[in-house]
């Protein structure tokens, strides 16, 4: 059994350091409540750039090259010592940690940003790192293309783990190549929301028979700094719930297990079985006896791709 801790808190908006520091505060408190496994939304550090769905194309760009430029300053880099408080928390802790975030390219031009989520593993260590295959809609002026070199399910202490960004989920093909890796918990940090979301999470807990955690993004406008330019045009309402999280908790076959926390900022809490994930596949295993590998095949490129090489 395993009990894993969704944090839907809001982040200390586009400020990285302070988003971090309350990152390890929450996987301390989830831990000391008994976690094993601490999960973050879609793009937590230093939050998921909400503006892009509110600027005009074209006539916001100076706008949005402002905002942008806050985001592009307060981004992680990996190959920096920008996330040793998220990992010395973890390791403290023994714990495994799923973070989002908005990560800076480091070793090419510097200046791309891709929407990334890591798995730390509880001895702090960074286990894997996956950047969003396609970023959705307006998110393609703010975030690079990512590849498949982090494509991979994780042989976590709490189970076989994997993640989708947001509308990834929706591609079956993305989904299938965690299936074929025996995901167990299927980890699911998004942006969106809603019944029609949730149904979508219900539908992977059946095709995959698989465990689907959906953590999702919380935020009022009053989480929104008052320094953030334009405010008061693109959120004149305090109290708006610009996104109202719906983290859930669903068990393989669909049935939901805990949650939706809608409108409600906190730690949803639930304690899962893997063993559930096997039994579960004794009428359908999508890529075990109910494929036909004689037919379908999928291939998945697993390697780097850039655009510079050097011989």
């Amino acid at each position: 059994m395993t009990t894993l801790a969704i944090i839907q808190k809001a982040p200390v908006f586009l400020n990285k350091e302070k988003t971090i520091a309350s990152a390890a505060s929450f996987v301390k408190e989830a831990a000391a409540a008994g976690a094993q496994l601490v999960i973050f939304t879609e793009a937590f550090i230093p939050g998921y750039p909400a503006w892009i769905w509110r600027l005009r194309p074209g006539g916001d760009f100076g706008l949005s090259a402002e905002i942008h430029s806050r985001l592009l300053h307060n981004a992680v880099n990996l190959e920096s010592d920008d996330l040793n408080p998220l990992y010395e928390a973890a390791a403290q802790c023994k714990v495994t940690v799923v973070c989002g975030m908005d990560e800076r390219e480091s070793q090419l031009s510097r200046a791309t940003l891709y929407n990334t989520v890591i798995i730390i593993g509880p001895d702090g260590k960074l286990l894997n790192r996956h950047r969003k295959l396609m970023p959705t809609n307006p998110e393609r002026m703010v975030w690079g293309f990512g590849d498949a070199t982090g494509l991979k399910v994780i042989n976590a202490p709490c189970g076989r783990i994997g993640t989708l960004l947001c509308w990834e989920n929706f591609m079956p093909l993305a989904r299938y190549a965690l299936y074929s890796q025996g995901v167990e918990i299927y980890i699911a940090p998004t942006y969106d929301s809603g019944d029609g979301w949730i149904g979508s999470l219900q539908h992977i807990a059946r095709e995959g028979c698989c465990w689907v955690v959906g953590s999702g993004n919380i935020l009022k406008a009053s989480d929104i700094p008052d320094d953030f330019p334009e405010k008061a045009t693109l959120y004149p309402d305090n109290d708006e719930w610009v996104n109202p999280g719906d983290s859930v908790v669903i068990a393989p076959g669909g049935e939901i297990v805990a949650g939706p926390m809608r409108k409600e900022e906190g730690i949803l809490y639930c304690d899962i079985d893997c063993e559930r994930v096997a039994t579960s596949k004794r009428a359908f295993d999508v890529a075990g006896h109910y494929s036909r590998p004689d037919i379908f095949t999928l291939h998945v490129n697993t390697k780097k791709q850039t655009p510079i090489h050097f011989d």
